[in-house]
């Protein structure tokens, strides 16, 4: 019998968590795998944010919560924007959700009409434009190689832009490649985007706080303030407080476009976690050392990847500016043969090598839209990543032209 009707069964299952499962199903089997595929830090959230969502749970705050969020909340991501970004929004034009990754879902279910056309800068994000098509949607991919930088420009942003275009999605600190958009950049996009008023930016800032070098972070709607109804700013905790698991982004923007968000997760999930929202509210007006410190870490991580994998002959490496990835160039390696004669013929060959043969769990390329690359995490301990370098050089020696 068929369950799947024809949109679910033309989406895929997300490819990163995938391999993650088949990384722990190797490492259940007793394989030593070191699991560098998702994206997540590797501590434990501050201690006051546990201490809050302990007490609200001993204070009986476990009831149902209005799908706007609790005000409390919206509050606090209020200002949250006017002191870190500069920008000034009003509770109703803020809005809590399970995740960033519901936020795109809502948004894209109460705004895409049918064959509604997304502008997906790639590489992307494995899910950008599998949410697009569950609703709807076409996703235009957009290659914007390590030539530009991983960033589109304006001119191929005109280029990609049609009667029936209707978002623009950023992502900046980028997961992949941690590229970040510079104020000038997002000025010149913006000059294209005014050209074009039926055309919406989602504005994905997840990873805003993981910064790795002196390139500094500026939100989309700060740089382009103009353009501000038409843009959502899409955040959460899940990063920068080490709070993956707890579920809780947010968004601003118009009001109208906030209350179709409400609307849209009112009919789905309700609202989040009354406990899970306490904790981010501890996380957001609370001691915020945790943050700088998570960020310095992470580039002392950044920094040793960086250095080990420059010794690797064969690959290609940006050391990235943001986020907490390294995105890996592996194409001139692609068409070499392993010991057992098995061509590497693309990069998610060469994953799949990478982890059954050297115990290395990454994401192909091709997944974020970029084939000839992998990603690895670097939110793991400096012994992982040594070991990580070390299983991918030894990988890379074994193959043979």
């Amino acid at each position: 019998m068929k369950f799947e009707n024809t949109r679910a069964a033309g989406i895929k299952s997300s490819p990163s968590m995938a391999i993650a499962m088949t990384a722990k199903k190797l490492a259940a089997e007793g394989r030593d795998i070191i699991d560098l595929s998702l994206g997540e830090p590797d501590f434990e959230p501050p201690a006051h944010v546990a201490d809050a969502a302990c007490a609200a749970i001993r204070g009986g705050r476990v009831r149902y919560g209005v799908p706007a969020g609790m005000e409390s909340l919206r509050q606090a991501i209020v200002g949250k924007f006017k002191r870190e970004n500069q920008l000034d929004y009003a509770v109703d034009e803020v809005m809590v959700a399970n995740g960033a990754k519901q936020i795109l879902f809502d948004v894209f279910l109460a705004t895409l009409e049918q064959g509604d056309e997304v502008v997906i800068p790639t590489p992307c994000w494995v899910s950008y434009g599998d949410i697009v098509s569950l609703h709807g949607g076409e996703p235009v991919y957009v290659d914007c190689g390590p030539d530009a930088g991983f960033k589109i420009t304006a001119q191929t942003l005109e280029a990609s832009i049609t009667p029936k275009t209707r978002w623009l999605m950023l992502n900046s600190p980028s997961n992949p490649t941690g590229a970040i958009y510079s104020a000038d950049e997002y000025r010149s996009l913006a000059e294209v985007l005014a050209r074009h008023p039926r055309v919406l930016i989602v504005s994905d800032e997840i990873y805003e706080h993981i910064l790795l070098k002196d390139v500094p972070f500026i939100s989309f709607a700060s740089a382009c303030p103009e353009l501000r109804e038409r843009t959502l700013i899409v955040n959460g905790v899940s990063k920068a407080y080490a709070m993956t698991g707890w579920r809780v982004g947010y968004a601003a923007g118009a009001k109208s476009l906030i209350a179709a968000l409400n609307k849209m997760q009112s009919q789905s999930v309700t609202s989040v976690s009354t406990v899970a929202q306490v904790a981010a509210l501890a996380a957001l007006n609370g001691d915020q050392a945790f943050v700088a410190t998570a960020a310095k870490t992470f580039a002392g991580r950044a920094k040793l990847i960086a250095e080990r994998l420059v010794e690797i002959d064969g690959i290609d490496f940006t050391p990235p500016d943001g986020a907490f990835y390294a995105f890996i160039g592996v194409g001139r390696l692609l068409g070499r043969k392993t010991a057992a004669g098995e061509v590497i013929s693309d990069d998610t060959t060469f994953a799949s090598h990478l982890l059954r043969e050297f115990g290395l769990s990454s994401v192909p390329g091709a997944a974020f839209g970029a084939p000839g690359f992998i990603r690895l995490s670097i939110a793991a301990s400096d012994r992982e990543l040594e070991g990580a370098c070390q299983r991918l050089a030894a990988m890379v020696r074994s193959i043979k032209a």
